[in-house]
């Protein structure tokens, strides 16, 4: 049986804007510049968050966002996701309100994601709940996804300023990619793919150019992806919790380099 599906505008944009600079030599170039714009979730008519965003998944993004923050329990629930960028916003409506929502929205936490990411307090809470068996991986894994990914980054490449997050199998297979100013945004955006599409995260690897915090390893956990890898650094409490779940976390991959940070006895030379 198909999976559920809410209706759903496709209102994504991909924008590139153009500019004149004057480069070291003095020598005027024109260069690309990644698009940026608000977009404020509503929930039952209710003001949730302003994300800002490159646009180019934004129905995925907001359905990402809520399963993130466990603020709408069951796709089933959702009956509508409109995006309308006149007015910057997207409006989901539900079947039934979600209860206590002035104090869950009162519980909000200002992270470091680009942007400045939220998280409530009841996905703070729920991190009891988590816990995950990081699978046996290689060089080779790493490699494999890395090698996969040498040709994305498209919008990085022309204009740069984004981050790029992409979901791949343990044999480098790409499942979804996605670039955005924020890579707290990429993650939601690839979340609310796998609702979507009934994508579980086992034997997944999430890949991300951005540095491993508390909010990204939260947040990878929820899809139930039991491997992270990136291209940047690891912040103390990312590697806390990524131990505590038991996430295996590599970061600092570039070329034929990279670091593990968790999962240590998992890992076959």
């Amino acid at each position: 049986m198909a999976n559920y599906q809410p209706k759903m505008t496709d209102e994504g944009v991909h924008q590139l804007h153009s500019t004149h600079v004057l480069d070291e030599f003095g020598e005027l170039r024109e260069i690309f510049l990644t698009g940026e714009r608000p977009l404020t979730i509503y929930l039952d008519n209710v003001e949730i968050v302003t994300l800002m965003t490159m646009g180019a998944q934004p129905e995925l993004l907001a359905l990402g966002y809520l399963r993130n923050q466990r603020l709408v329990e069951r796709l089933e629930d959702i009956i509508a996701i409109q995006v309308a960028w006149d007015v910057d916003a997207v409006a989901i409506t539900t079947t039934k309100s979600v209860d206590n929502l002035d104090q869950i929205l009162s519980k909000r936490t200002v992270t470091s994601g680009c942007g400045q990411g939220t998280m409530f307090g009841s996905v703070m809470e729920s991190l009891d709940e988590l816990s995950i068996s990081c699978p046996p991986f290689s060089a080779d894994t790493i490699y494999q996804v890395l090698d996969t990914l040498a040709e994305y980054n498209t919008m990085y490449k022309k204009a740069g300023a984004v981050h790029g997050c992409a979901l791949c199998s343990l044999d480098g297979k790409l499942d979804f990619f996605v670039e955005d100013v924020g890579r707290h945004n990429a993650v939601d955006a690839i979340s609310g793919w796998m609702w979507l599409n009934d994508v579980k995260g086992n034997a997944k690897v999430f890949y991300t150019t951005g540095r491993l915090t508390s909010e990204m390893v939260i947040k990878v956990a929820q899809m139930s992806v039991p491997l992270l890898l990136s291209r940047s650094g690891v912040t103390e409490m990312g590697l806390s919790i990524a131990q505590k779940i038991g996430i295996g976390m590599v970061a600092r991959a570039k070329g034929k380099h990279f670091l593990v940070f968790n999962g240590l006895e998992q890992f076959k030379y």
